[in-house]
């Protein structure tokens, strides 16, 4: 049981990419007074945080009703966590993409929806509702996983100058590659169901 919450825990945790999302925060919230940096970090990780557990709680039923197999679905987690885990390991430069930001509080989109509650975040939480009975145990996942989450972007101003942009990159580098190794082995357990092979 232990096992298998830090195992979850790890997993979401990489996929959510908190060091990652560093540069991002800095540069959406740049134009957001200090004073409301706070509550709008809060606001969003709540927001991602209890769609993820409404997506815990209807994956399994949308996925029985799209008629996907557990195999088709280890195998689609494992190529997209495999794509995360490169996208980790070779950032793109978030500078340039957020030059032009908007100004004003950003509310749902893009710091809710889809850097926290993305389309990896959601698609590990429906697998998890497909392959496990206990939801209880993901439910705290996501929870911690979500607090976690809040206090790491609450930090960004700090760490970004504790750590320097070659530090962060490094960190994230090293979580991608954790992640890709988690990557591999689901696309190997779905290679082995759909197949079955030893």
């Amino acid at each position: 049981m232990k096992h298998d919450f830090i195992s979850a825990f790890m997993l979401l945790f990489l996929v959510l990419d908190p060091l990652g999302n560093i540069p991002v925060v800095l540069s959406l919230l740049r134009h957001v007074p200090e004073s409301r940096r706070r509550h709008v970090i809060l606001r969003e990780c709540l927001i991602a945080g209890l769609l993820l557990i409404g997506f815990l709680f209807i994956g399994a039923r949308l996925l029985t009703a799209m008629h996907l197999s557990e195999p088709s679905l280890a195998i689609a987690g494992g190529v997209i966590l495999f794509l995360i885990a490169l996208r980790m390991a070779f950032p793109p430069d978030h500078g340039a993409s957020h030059e032009n930001e908007r100004s004003e509080e950003p509310f749902i989109v893009p710091l809710a929806i889809p850097m926290l509650a993305g389309p990896s975040a959601l698609t590990t939480v429906m697998l998890a509702s497909r392959q496990t009975d206990d939801t209880a145990m993901w439910v705290g996942v996501i929870v911690i996983t979500t607090i976690i989450n809040a206090c790491i972007m609450l930090a960004s101003w700090w760490l970004s100058k504790l750590f320097g942009k070659a530090g962060i990159a490094a960190l994230e580098r090293l979580m991608g590659l954790i992640l890709t190794a988690i990557a591999v082995e689901m696309l190997i357990s779905g290679i082995k169901i759909a197949f079955h092979l030893a």
